[in-house]
């Protein structure tokens, strides 16, 4: 069983940055791949970003490339996202997930995913 919390999220202008956390419970984080997902009101939850389990690899979706950057420690069982140059459309609740699937296709899937944090709130005014 794993309990992720996420943290970091708020109200920031278009053109700043925020960094979301999600912390993870239990001892066998490190065998989790881990994904940062999104969902705006009204649309459906999409993938943003995702990390293997040794961090050794990462993959954006093309609306995010170049702006958000995941990354995780894995002594302090947490993964980061961090979020530049943010856009009013980037605004909706972000979500952590875990997952022990090795497939590159399944990870950008949230179906793929077994444990989900709460959300997060990000709201970027213009």
């Amino acid at each position: 069983q794993v309990q992720l919390v996420e943290s970091g999220g708020g109200l920031v202008q278009a053109g700043g940055s925020l960094r979301l956390s999600c912390v993870a419970s239990g001892r066998t984080f490190s065998s989790y791949a881990m994904g940062w997902f999104r969902q705006a009101p009204g649309k459906e939850r999409e993938f943003v970003a995702r990390i293997t389990w040794s961090g050794g690899t990462t993959y954006y979706a093309e609306s995010v490339k170049g702006r958000f950057t995941i990354s995780r420690d894995n002594a302090k069982n947490t993964v980061y996202l961090q979020m530049n140059n943010l856009k009013p459309e980037d605004t909706a609740v972000y979500y952590c997930a875990a997952t022990l699937s090795r497939s590159a296709a399944a990870l950008s899937r949230p179906g793929s995913y077994t444990y989900w944090g709460q959300g997060t709130q990000v709201t970027v005014s213009s």
